[in-house]
């Protein structure tokens, strides 16, 4: 065990450095309002994300044949879960471009990763000047996204009206492989969440209810 340890101090020092970088913009996304973070499903996401794309990367260097392989088997892979903020999608590519980076040279990870943070930081410097000087500001910055906390999401094999026509819809997803149909809806009380689950947890077709609470 100490032999491997020895032999490999290089790659345990960028686990080391992925796993801090990780859970860094992860706090430091909390710290600034992006509520879909908390969970514990999405935290270990991105700590793993990138601890994962690092392996692959040594795994297929030099390799083209496995490269290849690799894309390939990659290309099937399919996300059911709808993305609820576009910072979300941009902060998944950015730590498996990180996850990346660290393989093939450091200083491109590291370099990566302070901009992150410092363009995150100045995001909420330039949201704060904005309320500072009563709405006017340089760009419009929004993150009302992942500022959505009571959320459901509902996947159906058919049309259900009652969701449809609730006020509280975000969006609505056609699966057309598996003819699927994915509600999300947003509320502002949780009772009233609830209230809602309840009421249509016994409808025919249901197959998956997801429901988060902040």
């Amino acid at each position: 065990m100490l032999s491997l340890f020895l032999g490999n101090v290089d790659k345990f020092k960028d686990i080391f450095f992925l796993i801090f970088i990780s859970i860094s913009i992860r706090f430091i996304l909390q710290i600034f309002g992006q509520n879909w973070i908390k969970t514990t499903a999405h935290t270990s996401t991105l700590v793993i994300l990138p601890l994962i794309t690092y392996v692959i990367t040594n795994v297929i260097s030099g390799n083209i044949a496995l490269s290849i392989g690799m894309v390939g088997a990659l290309s099937i892979v399919r996300f059911r879960h709808p993305v609820k903020s576009a910072l979300e999608l941009i902060i998944y590519f950015d730590l498996i471009t990180i996850g990346i980076a660290a393989s093939v040279k450091n200083n491109y990870a590291i370099i990566l990763s302070i901009l992150t943070v410092v363009i995150l930081i100045a995001l909420k410097v330039f949201k704060n000047i904005q309320k500072k000087n009563n709405n006017k500001s340089f760009f419009n910055i929004s993150f009302n996204e992942g500022l959505e906390l009571n959320q459901i999401e509902i996947i159906s094999s058919k049309k259900i009206d009652l969701i449809e026509k609730n006020n509280n819809l975000k969006s609505v997803l056609n699966d057309n492989e598996n003819k699927d149909y994915i509600y999300r809806l947003v509320f502002e009380d949780k009772i009233e969440l609830q209230n809602f689950k309840n009421e249509i947890e016994n409808i025919d077709g249901l197959k998956k209810i997801d429901v988060s609470y902040i």
